[in-house]
């Protein structure tokens, strides 16, 4: 090719060049990225962030607020005489959480929760796992008795104190039964059996949880693993010990944790089934909390309360996770 034939290529090709660089400017990428994958702003990078805002805003003006509220009104000296201007009630510290150490109630209203806690569910474990595998197999009647099983868990608390309190009243059902075959137990409502009738109700009302997270675990056993046992001549209990249980672990000490916080927290129940005051043997902490702050008006030292029971329930929250961390990084494929 001549010299002057490449002279009249080039400028045509530099204008050709020259206009696909000005229109890939003009669409919003360089001409090396043309028809490639558009790269994201900021904006649409952080949009999952976004949307997100509704559900923390709301978590905060429900929980972080009156969290910060309560911790502000447990270091003021807050009762029935300054309540009306509490922002300008005198501050005092740690006032309110010695003398909740100290001086109140407190730790055997703890003590009272968690041993109470405890025995319903030490309790209702068993009987859930026993419903669960009960009810597991088809059956006649199956559905019915699963639906049995669950009206326990699906009334309120305040019905089942209330058909409780009716029950174990003075001369109530529960007195004319045992009078026929001759037991005389004594009041239920008040006096030293005041603190068995609250487990006894706790675990009526309970044990159905443990029953419908048991039944699930029992669903995600592998039927092959059944078959695998039955051709091995595993014997019922060894089937249990060794296929059905591992698979329980993890709903089982979920359904624990959960069920400990519950009645930990419950104030229904007590509350509708003795009344307030409560017996000395059944003032649990949440009881203990609604009378220092609505009947002896110490707000200050109910806000201090709420805060300790606040803090000793995260004990157990935080090693249940913390396990449950460490279970999944010890896991094939877990993160580290």
């Amino acid at each position: 090719m001549s010299t002057d034939a490449s002279h009249e290529v080039r400028p045509a090709a530099d204008s050709a060049a020259g206009r696909a660089a000005r229109t890939a400017d003009a669409a919003g990428h360089s001409p090396e990225h043309h028809g490639g994958p558009r790269r994201k702003g900021l904006s649409e990078r952080n949009r999952p962030l976004w949307m997100l805002i509704p559900g923390g805003a709301l978590m905060i003006i429900i929980i972080v607020v009156p969290l910060l509220l309560g911790i502000y009104m447990s270091a003021l000296n807050l009762d029935q005489y300054t309540l009306r201007k509490w922002i300008s009630a005198p501050f005092i510290g740690v006032e309110n959480f010695v003398e909740a150490v100290t001086s109140s109630p407190l730790l055997h209203a703890v003590w009272l929760s968690v041993s109470y806690s405890l025995l319903a569910m030490v309790v209702t474990l068993p009987l859930g796992i026993a419903a669960a595998i009960a009810t597991q197999n088809a059956f006649k009647g199956r559905a019915v008795i699963r639906s049995v099983f669950l009206i326990p868990y699906v009334l309120p608390s305040f019905v089942v104190a209330t058909v409780w309190r009716t029950i174990l009243q003075p001369g109530g059902i529960m007195d004319e039964a045992l009078g026929t075959v001759g037991i005389n137990v004594g009041l239920w409502l008040n006096g030293p059996q005041t603190f068995w009738t609250l487990v006894l109700v706790q675990i009526w009302a309970s044990w159905p949880f443990i029953y419908l997270l048991a039944l699930s675990g029992l669903q995600s056993v592998d039927h092959e693993v059944h078959e695998a046992s039955a051709l091995d001549g595993a014997l019922w209990w060894n089937k249990l010990r060794y296929v059905v249980f591992p698979y329980l672990k993890g709903p089982l000490a979920l359904a624990f944790l959960i069920g400990m916080l519950h009645h930990i927290n419950n104030f229904t129940l007590p509350y509708v089934l003795f009344g307030v005051p409560a017996p000395a043997d059944v003032e649990v902490l949440p009881i203990l909390t609604y009378v220092t702050s609505f009947q002896s008006f110490r707000f200050g030292l109910s806000a201090a309360m709420a805060f300790i029971s606040l803090v000793l329930i995260a004990i157990p929250l935080f090693v249940y996770l913390r396990a449950v961390k460490l279970d999944d990084a010890e896991t094939p494929g877990g993160k580290k």
